[in-house]
């Protein structure tokens, strides 16, 4: 490899690394937002409350996957395009469509809740008893629908500074917000506090999207149409594969309920938020850059697999870590986060945790799909992963209860990795690079070994033989990481400069 190849090579990893540490950040500060909420809500409202809170949050973000086109993904692409041409013109247009765009499917949402909200009280809790709940909740559709009209916005612009100012102030002010309402009505504060949390994240994303600013143009309703048709069409089938994973969701919710009640449920809420939300800062992070980077290089099938492979490789190596840590110390961390009543969860947790590895692979390559503007290839891959995990996490929860649930998750994720790298090798000729191979090879050897002594060595001693462990594994990561991006001498340069 020339010279000229390395510092293309070196540059592009640091662009991951330099935007995934921006977003990275963004996340930690969310997900401690998150976390002291979580930790108000189990002191205050106990596993019940979190049962209920994760109820009312699975239907209505079921209702609005329904009704809102998946517009936070395809018009993202639509408005990078037109950034990328640098016509001040066409951006505001698109700009203009993309918020009338919002307005529309967000009144579609709030309307559809509130017609139907005796029925999904029926639905949700077999009883009409939340059915004035729902109809207060229907205003918390409109509002995240132009919340993220607002953060499509600003992603697609690069206006990334604005994104995670925006992101940091919403949550920071709506926790402000709810936990007094927590602490002084309790379980009848759950709905006041969801619909405050909405218009103060979406204050606070308006005031940053304004900032971000574009010329001032008419769009009529022809060309409204015209520019967005094109953006509904892919929306609609991303929207379709965001409907079945919610649908996933809220069915084993209601499984869960019906078969060990709503305390069952709460362990579940809490167990999905440490594998999907606390460790799923990375995916989030991740998304803000690369997507839009993906799209630009998608129609080169060199230069998209090269991307990916990067990502992936960036993603286990910064990942890794912290599952190793996870899953040595998860008692502790389930305690910090909740209390003692959620340890029953950690059965769950500790494959969960596993999976991972597969998942992270699996959601980088699939990203391919989306960027090639292959909709009906994503959906259907979609369509088929979501049934096998659906099936899957219902009989491991009949059968194995929180532990089943979690060696489900496991296998699900194994396949969809499976059937991802399958279908983006016959349709792009995609393949993951040895280097890649041997950094998730390693990484999940030693994670497992992390798993093993969790399962069949007593504490203490389990923590004192992991800690080796878990070291290695960020030395690992280090050293990795110091070859792509040179962090050692980023470093040497940054003590010289102070």
């Amino acid at each position: 490899m020339s010279k000229d190849d390395q510092k293309k090579h070196s540059d592009s990893y640091r662009q991951i690394m330099k935007a995934t540490s921006i977003f990275g950040g963004v996340q930690v500060f969310n997900i401690l937002i998150s976390i002291i909420r979580s930790k108000v809500v189990a002191i205050l409202l106990g596993p019940a409350g979190i049962g209920l809170v994760g109820l009312f949050n699975s239907t209505t973000l079921l209702i609005s996957s329904l009704t809102n086109f998946g517009l936070g993904i395809s018009a993202v692409k639509d408005i990078a395009a037109a950034n990328e041409s640098k016509d001040d013109l066409r951006i505001a247009k698109v700009v203009v469509v993309v918020r009338k765009l919002v307005w529309f499917t967000g009144l579609l949402g709030a309307s559809i809740t509130l017609v139907l909200s005796s029925v999904l009280s029926e639905l949700t809790f077999g009883n009409t008893d939340y059915t004035i709940a729902f109809v207060w909740l229907s205003i918390t559709l409109l509002l995240n629908q132009l919340t993220s009209g607002q953060y499509v916005v600003l992603q697609g612009l690069r206006k990334l500074k604005y994104l995670a100012q925006a992101n940091m102030m919403g949550s920071g002010l709506a926790l402000l917000a709810s936990v007094p309402i927590y602490y002084y009505l309790r379980l009848e504060g759950i709905v006041p506090a969801i619909i405050i949390t909405s218009f103060f994240t979406f204050g606070v994303s308006r005031y940053f999207s304004k900032k971000a600013k574009t010329q001032k143009v008419k769009v009529s309703y022809q060309e409204a149409k015209k520019e967005g048709r094109g953006m509904m069409l892919m929306g609609f089938m991303l929207s379709l594969s965001g409907i079945m994973v919610l649908g996933e969701s809220y069915v084993i919710r209601i499984f869960i309920n019906n078969f060990g009640g709503v305390e069952e449920v709460g362990l579940y809420n809490a167990g999905i938020a440490l594998v999907s939300t606390y460790v799923g800062l990375l995916f989030t992070a991740m998304e803000t850059d690369y997507y839009p980077r993906l799209s630009i290089v998608a129609d080169d099938n060199a230069k998209a697999n090269l991307l990916v492979n990067q990502q992936v490789e960036i993603a286990v190596l910064i990942l890794a870590p912290v599952l190793t840590i996870l899953l040595v110390f998860i008692d502790w961390a389930i305690i910090i986060l909740y209390s003692s009543e959620f340890l029953a969860v950690n059965v769950m947790i500790y494959w969960a945790f596993l999976g991972i590895f597969f998942k992270v692979a699996a959601w980088v390559v699939g990203f391919l799909f989306i960027a090639k503007g292959a909709s009906r290839l994503f959906f259907w891959s979609e369509l088929i992963s979501n049934l096998y995990l659906l099936v899957l996490n219902m009989l491991g929860y009949y059968y194995g209860g929180m532990a089943g649930l979690g060696f489900s998750f496991l296998c699900s994720y194994i396949l969809y990795l499976i059937q991802v790298y399958v279908i983006a090798k016959m349709k792009y000729g995609f393949k993951f690079n040895p280097a890649f191979v041997k950094i998730f090879v390693l990484q999940f050897t030693l994670a497992v070994i992390c798993f093993l002594l969790i399962k069949f060595v007593s504490k203490p001693w389990n923590y004192f033989i992991g800690v080796p462990f878990i070291l290695f594994s960020a030395w690992y990561s280090f050293k990795e990481l110091d070859k792509r991006l040179q962090l050692k001498e980023m470093l040497a340069n940054f003590k010289n400069r102070k």
